[in-house]
């Protein structure tokens, strides 16, 4: 597959301040013991959210995980496996601090569908770059499998590539306004369209990569944002990309910009049969 490499799953180098992503956090600061920096929360613009999106029909996304870090509400992410969750490089903490919830809705009320499991390892992908929020891109291990059932099921990766026009679905319990902070209390749903490389490129002059593409709108008005980090953006029931960065949110001429995963599908398989 293309760009696929094998090797140490943790090397970040570098930070910038002139990406946004929507985690609300910024990759820099202190090393941790494993060499990863730890992330270390900045303000930001306010870009990692579902703006002007639907709330998602109840368990339609069962593939949906959001961590909490220290009790506190992180970064999302996709379950692929019943062990292994893909979210973006840019929300690693150590992993002693994340608890995985999955079997969510309405994150204020057990509805009996929750399952709230540690988090064991974390892997960015080795040739993350934190100062360009290239290869944004982790890997993560439950400390027990889920259990499957009708509210937790895992999501297909995709081998491919996206391509122009496909519409796509978007996810997260991430901010609902583009200034001040309003988090929902259900999942929240936005459908998008990958948008061309030249479009990508032209709003985003020297800064998207062969690893990134964009979806969303020129116009403005709908977008992913803060707190969506690391979720899953589905096309065609697979899993096509990563929330990763963007200019603020639902700003028009500025796009959401996601982590192809097509890139790491061979590095995905060595991870999980070697960790």
């Amino acid at each position: 597959m293309p760009g696929s490499k094998e090797g140490s799953p943790n090397q970040v180098s570098g930070s910038n301040p002139g990406h946004c992503q929507r985690g609300c956090l910024r990759p820099a600061g202190p090393m941790g013991t494993s060499g990863v920096p730890f992330a270390v929360a900045a303000p930001l613009d306010d870009d990692d959210k579902i703006i002007n999106g639907y709330e998602c029909p109840r368990h339609s996304q069962p593939w949906q995980v959001y961590f909490t870090y220290s009790g506190n509400r992180w970064c999302g992410g996709s379950l692929i496996t019943a062990r292994w969750i893909i979210s973006a490089a840019h929300c690693y903490k150590q992993p002693k601090t994340l608890i995985a919830h999955l079997g969510e809705h309405d994150t204020t009320k057990e509805e009996g569908s929750e399952q709230h499991i540690q988090v064991e390892k974390a892997y960015q992908y080795f040739h993350y770059n934190a100062y360009y929020i290239d290869h944004d891109f982790m890997m993560v291990k439950l400390a027990e499998p889920a259990q499957l059932n009708h509210y937790v099921q895992p999501i297909p990766i995709a081998s491919s590539c996206p391509t122009e026009g496909s519409w796509c679905l978007v996810s997260g319990w991430g901010n609902l306004k583009t200034s001040g902070v309003q988090y929902p209390d259900n999942l929240q749903c936005l459908d998008v369209p990958v948008l061309s490389t030249s479009s990508c490129e032209s709003s985003y002059p020297n800064k998207i990569t062969n690893n990134m593409f964009c979806a969303g709108y020129l116009e403005g008005g709908k977008d992913s944002c803060k707190g969506d980090s690391g979720g899953p953006l589905i096309c065609n029931g697979e899993l096509y990309g990563v929330v990763s960065w963007g200019q603020g949110c639902a700003q028009t001429g500025y796009p959401g910009v996601y982590t192809k995963v097509c890139i790491y599908y061979d590095w995905i398989k060595n991870v999980i049969d070697n960790y």
